[in-house]
């Protein structure tokens, strides 16, 4: 009962700055806006989950990415913490909080170190699209640019079509990002090599869009810090657009690549 006691009151110390921050008032206005939505679906594994989990806490204790947040138009950015599976499936682990400073940085990844890793079901990419705009709604103020970070190793297999959800979305002004899990973890494991592909035609969307595929689980630090760098500074693809229907090499309700055949005769529709 004492341990329990004491790891409460570790926590209210750790989180109390997150926890007292509220919605943003007109004279707090921010650089962007940025919902971190995570991947904990049955196929992401207990130590793909931990090593995800630590590049975002070391990417907020960076002090690259302090200079990042400083050096924006109003040097304050917000920022949510969602875990994602089913289309019924999400949680903040950790509120809306306004990062201004060093200290609320790291006191942002202080709060998101404490709370325990989960595995859940399936994968809705467009459930967590759809969640993340009424968060966005839930925020109010008026953001610079308002972003979607969604990580996953899988494509969209519960839920409405991840197409509809992300061109609601961009027509709102929501820009969405991809960090798409590709390297080979345990044999027998199914990976879809193509899921860069398919991020990057079925997933992102909105003005300097961009994908970043993670290959290696020993750059999830690195990738995961220069993703959030990015974001914050407002550096994408100024060339990203969503790719029309009879272009894509995806199928964005199936998550597999379109046979030759079938572009071709997608080519031949007027």
């Amino acid at each position: 009962m004492a341990n329990r006691l004491l790891s409460t009151l570790a926590f209210l110390l750790l989180a109390g700055d997150v926890l007292a921050v509220g919605p943003p008032g007109a004279e707090q206005q921010l650089d962007v806006a940025l919902v971190i939505a995570v991947d904990v679906s049955s196929s992401m594994e207990g130590e793909e989950q931990g090593l995800q989990r630590e590049g975002f806490i070391d990417a907020f204790r960076s002090t690259l990415v302090h200079d990042a947040i400083q050096n924006g138009l109003h040097g304050r950015i917000a920022v949510t913490y969602v875990e994602w599976s089913g289309v019924k499936d999400q949680r903040v682990l950790v509120p809306w909080t306004i990062i201004d400073s060093p200290e609320g940085a790291q006191s942002f990844a202080n709060h998101l170190a404490y709370q325990p890793i989960r595995q859940a079901g399936m994968t809705s990419i467009s459930g967590v699209i759809d969640y993340s705009r009424k968060l966005l709604e839930d925020l109010g103020g008026m953001p610079i640019r308002r972003v979607v970070d969604i990580s996953g190793d899988g494509p969209n297999n519960d839920g409405r079509s991840v197409t509809y959800a992300r061109d609601e979305a961009t027509a709102d002004g929501v820009v969405i990002n991809g960090l798409p899990i590709m390297y080979k973890r345990a044999p027998g494991s199914k990976e879809l090599e193509d899921l860069d592909l398919y991020f990057k035609e079925c997933v992102i969307g909105g003005m300097g869009s961009f994908v970043l595929p993670l290959h290696d689980p020993e750059q999830f630090a690195m990738v995961i810090r220069t993703k959030i760098m990015r974001e914050i500074a407002g550096i994408g693809d100024r060339h990203a657009l969503i790719v029309p229907a009879q272009l894509q090499n995806m199928n964005c309700l199936t998550g597999e690549r379109r046979k030759q055949e079938d572009l071709l005769s997608q080519e031949k529709k007027p």
